[in-house]
């Protein structure tokens, strides 16, 4: 199970251009009730961007949810963790769940996820955050990253596993996010 104190949050190229290409929208609205969910239970997020200046920044309905808690780093690398400040600053964080989320699937998402794998994080992939141009390849990334040990998980089941319960100071808040 995750917990506030042991997670951390990556969210993978939710960029404008990316996000245009991938048939599923609702991953925008997904990740940033992530990132609203991180800001209140002050959780710490790594935000990659893949290139902006060829496919755009994050787009402004998930940046514009960015708090304290976020860092934005720019990538060339489909694993994020070949950048090695983004390496780096994972390091520093001391955390050992960490919760996958982002485009595309079955690309930079599946090879950031094996990356954490190798390196002994427990990864936690949202399904319902991520997305690819196209379904096959959506499911075969997400197939990849269960036959290789990350747990495949949605947003309701990661909010409800940091809170453990409705005696949570930040409950109320929490369940508005996904009223």
């Amino acid at each position: 199970m995750l917990n506030i104190e042991d997670s951390l949050v990556l969210i993978i190229d939710v960029q404008e251009k990316l996000v245009s290409a991938v048939s599923e929208n609702e991953i925008v609205s997904k990740v940033s009730k992530l990132a609203e969910a991180t800001n209140l239970l002050n959780i710490p997020v790594i935000v990659t961007e893949q290139y902006p200046k060829g496919l755009g920044n994050s787009v402004t309905q998930l940046s514009s949810r960015f708090g304290g808690n976020a860092k934005i780093f720019e990538k060339t690398y489909f694993n994020a963790l070949s950048e090695e400040c983004i390496l780096q600053y994972l390091d520093t964080l001391g955390k050992k769940q960490v919760v996958l989320c982002g485009i595309e699937t079955h690309i930079c998402v599946y090879q950031t996820a094996s990356a954490l794998l190798e390196m002994g994080y427990e990864v936690y992939v949202l399904k319902d955050a991520c997305a690819s141009r196209n379904t096959f390849e959506y499911e075969s990334g997400i197939e990849l990253m269960r036959d290789s040990g990350a747990k495949i998980s949605c947003l309701e089941i990661v909010l409800f596993e940091w809170l453990k319960g409705a005696k949570n100071p930040k409950f109320k808040e929490i369940q508005a996010l996904i009223k």
